[in-house]
């Protein structure tokens, strides 16, 4: 997988939170244990904390359950390692089905459901770009391409050129040249999947982090929702710019403020624009959006910062989802929010 999924925060607080979403009840859990385990997958981290149930596995047993699992997701869906399915895939120029993992078959599934939803703002094919532009995995030297290199590749990318099929689990590509990048909705699966994994182990309050990308169930051991903070899409010191409080839901964010390069006095970042091949040219610096799904919300993260503000809240009322976006004006960042992620942040207050 890349060496840096997406620049986001999942900073966990320890203090009582105000609210929660998901109608999740107040109630004691201090009487249980709260476990932290931890390590590293997909380039970046995991996380999890949860509040141990009598009965519930040896907390050595989970760490090894949940690495375990990570490193076969990252077996099959990196783009960084050359021997993991998805590589195969993409290297392979062959147009016929090619057998992968069904959770490969699942999040590239999803992936064109999001595609098709976003009108293209959201492409796992948008790799050769990437490439192009010194993003991706082994790539070239990070330079503005010239406009006849981007018309070049433009062929090799588009959704629609890829097909997925469930049972049993394959893709397929219409020309040889396609690849498959999942690195925008893989940690999100990632995190749904360590959070299935503690539900069917009895765990029902925990939070989950891939990457940055968090499923929350349940309360932390202080009878509240889990507290996690938003990073400010700055470049320089990195400090917490909200608090939101997750209780049955997940969240996913996603900016251009770490992962960039500047040339002739303008900035490029590396979440492109699949429908030009070039930097989205919107003024969004990062966006963050919740969800029942952490792997539609990561996707969906990245879509929305195509989409921009205007387009994106449009999207957002139609779709009924909880965004909060921020974008550069005039040299300073301005925030635009829906109802429903306003009320995330003000419990109990009616709406502006």
């Amino acid at each position: 997988m890349p060496r840096v999924w997406k620049w986001i925060c999942a900073i966990l607080f320890a203090s009582v939170a105000v609210g929660c979403i998901g109608g999740v009840a107040k109630k004691s859990a201090s009487s249980a244990n709260l476990v932290s385990l931890r390590g590293l997958t997909m380039g970046s981290h995991w996380s999890v904390k949860y509040v141990a149930p009598s009965g519930a596995p040896d907390r050595l047993v989970v760490q090894r359950a949940m690495q375990t699992h990570l490193d076969r997701l990252e077996s099959q869906m990196s783009t960084w390692r050359a021997d993991s399915e998805l590589s195969r895939f993409n290297h392979s120029q062959n147009t016929n089905w090619f057998a992968v993992s069904g959770e490969t078959a699942r999040v590239t599934a999803e992936a064109q459901r999001i595609s098709k939803l976003t009108e293209g703002a959201f492409d796992v094919t948008v790799l050769p770009f990437l490439k192009l532009w010194g993003f991706g995995a082994r790539a070239k030297p990070r330079r503005v391409p010239a406009t006849a290199e981007i018309a070049a590749v433009r062929a090799s990318v588009g959704w629609e050129k890829l097909d997925v099929r469930l049972n049993p689990p394959a893709l397929r590509k219409s020309v040889g040249e396609l690849q498959v990048d999942l690195s925008g909705i893989a940690p999100g699966f990632a995190a749904d999947e360590l959070g299935d994994w503690l539900e069917k182990h009895g765990v029902t309050n925990y939070l989950a982090d891939v990457g940055g990308e968090l499923r929350a169930h349940g309360i932390d051991p202080r009878g509240d929702g889990w507290r996690v903070g938003i990073e400010r899409p700055e470049n320089q010191a990195r400090m917490v710019d909200v608090v939101v409080t997750l209780g049955n839901g997940s969240l996913a964010t996603s900016g251009d403020y770490r992962n960039f390069f500047e040339q002739g006095g303008k900035r490029y970042g590396h979440i492109l624009n699949p429908r030009t091949g070039s930097p989205s040219e919107s003024a969004v610096a990062s966006v963050s959006v919740t969800h029942e799904s952490a792997m539609t919300a990561d996707a969906l993260a990245t879509a929305l910062m195509v989409l921009g503000v205007e387009r994106g809240m449009e999207f957002s009322r139609r779709e009924g989802l909880a965004v909060r976006f921020v974008e550069r004006k005039n040299g300073k960042l301005v925030e635009s929010m829906s109802p429903s992620f306003w009320l995330m942040l003000n419990p109990g207050r009616v709406p502006r």
